[in-house]
């Protein structure tokens, strides 16, 4: 299934949603299976993009109409795209400097492997660096590391809780006192375990 997704920054009436629903169209998708936001691309909180990555099944194809119109950041667009690929999902550009990355096609998969690649890289060299902080640290006497800021049960409550695809994650994000980019640190928009959930429920 083809799903849709399209953002425009402003709501002020200045800008419309209508040329990449139209653009969306003519590829494909129906517009049932459109999720839209009108929010800046910087904005955390944007309501179409969760309920279109919850929305969207192995085999899926998710479409956009520009790379821009997903990622707030470099860092999150290659987290949104790896989690896609993980998720055996299709991801397609219409156009813009990434309208070759169609990952239905051999040199859409490549493109895939350049950003799960990139993720990898940018993860490494976290890693290094906090190892590198923790043994100078170590070496002043101190002792470091994150702290956890949900315990074992409200990991599982979350993990459920995001399963439901009637789940609020506003009201979620509420009840466990967290933030939005804290809480899929621990639980991806579907509901599976991230790095640090499954460190939680491992201590």
């Amino acid at each position: 299934m083809l799903i849709g997704y399209a953002r425009i920054s402003k709501n002020d009436g200045t800008q419309t949603l209508d040329l990449q629903i139209d653009a969306l169209k003519e590829y494909g998708v129906n517009q049932q299976h459109m999720y839209t936001d009108k929010a800046s691309g910087k904005n955390d909180k944007r309501d179409g993009l969760e309920n279109c990555l919850k929305a969207l099944r192995s085999s899926d194809t998710l479409v956009i109409w520009k790379l821009d119109r997903l990622g707030r950041s470099l860092k999150h667009l290659i987290t949104t795209v790896e989690e896609l690929k993980n998720r055996n999902i299709g991801f397609k550009v219409l156009t813009g400097k990434g309208a070759n990355i169609d990952t239905t096609t051999s040199a859409g998969k490549m493109i895939f492997a350049i950003f799960a690649a990139l993720a990898e890289f940018e993860r490494e060299l976290i890693r290094e660096r906090t190892i590198a902080g923790l043994n100078a640290a170590r070496a002043r006497g101190r002792k470091g590391g994150r702290k956890f800021k949900l315990t074992k049960a409200q990991v599982r409550l979350a993990q459920v809780a995001m399963k439901n695809r009637d789940t609020s994650v506003t009201e979620l994000c509420k009840e466990l006192k967290i933030t939005r980019p804290t809480l899929y640190r621990y639980i991806s928009p579907t509901g599976e375990l991230r790095d640090f959930g499954k460190r939680v429920l491992s201590v």
